[in-house]
């Protein structure tokens, strides 16, 4: 008796590998959308925004490892995390946990109200904890394999704030990208064209990679590739935007849509 081969998806060997790589599952990604969004999630989305939650966080990571550096520390502390935003203002995501970290309490300055009074901590946080904060823990194993690539270790605390980047990042993304579904696009996403007075209405730069994402073609019931990456123009900018755009098209462009 001859033995089968195991059968593999028909996404071809090369994308099998590199969602092999991903730090951060398919599988996570679908439950982080399935806590904004009752829309189904096709598997190319899912790809999508783990590959740009893995781009994002590689970015923050390597800032972080290259304060280390400088002190001749391979291993990470928070104050590397803080020294990695403050260099580069494209990786300061995730708000939304600045409130819940001991890391940025003495960054976020005093907040008062209409009438003048303190603003607590506790009021700015709200009564109920964003999902993307009650869920950071999920990350821990993504962050952590994702450092070792890097080359590098972190303290727990650094790890818990790389978790809740991760997760409030990702939360924010789906949130975003069901909206795309939900509109029928990015109507946000604005341009600007010079016209000569009197002259005709230039065409608009369908070309433009950016604007092509901001017009969705699709059913209203799921989640594609496409919406991730026209959510990643509302929550990302400058070079990182165009690079986790490029890495995330580049990994779902053999995916099937389901």
């Amino acid at each position: 008796m001859t033995t089968q081969p195991l059968r593999t998806e028909h996404s071809g060997p090369q994308t099998v590998s590199a969602v092999t790589d991903l730090p951060f599952k398919p599988q996570l990604v679908k439950a982080v959308f399935r806590d904004v969004t009752s829309l189904h999630v096709s598997r190319s989305a899912a790809w999508a925004a783990a590959s740009v939650t893995r781009t994002l966080m590689a970015e923050i990571i390597d800032g972080a490892r290259s304060a280390a550096a400088e002190e001749a520390r391979k291993r990470l502390i928070p104050k590397d995390l803080i020294s990695a935003i403050d260099r580069n203002v494209e990786v300061e995501v995730g708000s939304e946990w600045y409130l819940h970290s001991p890391t940025f309490h003495g960054l976020l300055g005093e907040l008062h109200n209409a009438d003048g009074s303190l603003v607590s901590l506790r009021e700015r946080r709200g009564t109920r904890t964003p999902s993307g904060v009650a869920g950071a823990h999920r990350f821990e194993a993504g962050v952590r394999r994702l450092l070792g690539s890097r080359g590098v270790r972190a303290v727990p605390a650094m790890v818990r704030d790389l978790d809740g980047i991760a997760s409030v990042f990702l939360t924010a993304l789906a949130r975003d990208a069901a909206m795309v579904v939900r509109e029928g696009g990015v109507k946000r996403f604005g341009t600007v064209s010079l016209v000569v007075p009197g002259g005709p209405a230039p065409a608009p730069p369908l070309k433009d990679p950016l604007l092509a994402l901001s017009i969705r073609r699709g059913d209203r019931r799921t989640v594609g590739g496409d919406d991730v990456l026209a959510a990643v123009t509302m929550q990302l900018f400058g070079d990182l935007r165009q690079r986790a755009i490029t890495e995330a098209a580049g990994m779902t462009r053999n995916t099937p849509a389901n």
